[in-house]
């Protein structure tokens, strides 16, 4: 097994990003967020731009899965869409790179195999292809993808957005395939991570839950007006 894949086997990634509206947008603030996440005992991180791989790459000697954001015009796919993008992050010294390795037309209009063998052509790095449903994950690994992740589900026009985890998908995918599957996408607890490698999961990847604090933040203030509007309920029902 390649050292990246046993390094990351097991443990807990953690999606450092924080989109432009976003309080810690930035690439300073995303390098504190990787120390902070590899002072708690992450195994590797999930990152996207040259610059915020850059900076952490910097102060982190945890490995980096490295992703580009980039909206074309009339597509759907963003992340990491074409080579362009792939060269920028393999060249800010990603260790392994994410495409969307989903069903949706692709801006280059290469199909996900030739996509996969024009990256082989040009690295030698791990890829991750990041999916959102069952037949997704079977095309991707004959296309060569190395690994998939659960990241799209309910992202895509063609799959439902839930609040929680996909793990139907990730049991399905686990199953099916015989390359490595990493769980990713709206895991919230603790509890939720052990379930992921209950079913099967090579590794797990949490993003909000850990480095967006006003998501965070939201969480425990909507409780709150919750246990209010209990309390409040409980003095009208008792007639106080």
């Amino acid at each position: 097994m390649n050292d990246l894949l046993k390094a990351i086997q097991g443990g807990l990634i953690v999606s450092c990003q924080a989109l432009p509206q976003e309080p810690l947008h930035g690439s300073e603030f995303m390098a504190a967020m990787a120390v902070a996440a590899e002072t708690g005992g992450a195994v590797g991180l999930r990152a996207n731009g040259v610059q915020d791989i850059c900076a952490i790459k910097r102060v982190s000697k945890l490995p980096i899965i490295g992703i580009y954001k980039q909206e074309y015009p009339g597509y759907n796919v963003f992340i990491t869409p074409t080579t362009v993008e792939v060269d920028a992050v393999m060249n800010a010294g990603a260790d392994m790179i994410a495409v969307d390795a989903t069903c949706l037309p692709r801006p280059d209009g290469l199909s996900l195999a030739q996509f996969i063998q024009a990256i082989r052509t040009h690295h030698n790095t791990l890829i991750m292809g990041d999916v959102s449903t069952l037949e997704e994950g079977k095309a991707a690994a004959d296309a060569g993808v190395d690994l998939v992740s659960t990241t799209l589900s309910g992202y895509t026009p063609h799959t439902k957005f839930s609040t929680g985890p996909d793990f139907l998908l990730l049991q399905e995918l686990v199953h099916a395939l015989s390359i490595p599957v990493i769980a990713e996408g709206r895991i919230a607890k603790p509890e939720e991570c052990m379930h992921a490698f209950h079913l099967g999961a090579f590794a797990v990847v949490v993003g909000s839950a850990i480095t967006r604090p006003q998501e965070i933040t939201r969480r425990f203030v909507e409780a709150t007006i919750r246990w209010q509007e209990r309390l409040e309920h409980g003095h009208a029902c008792s007639g106080s």
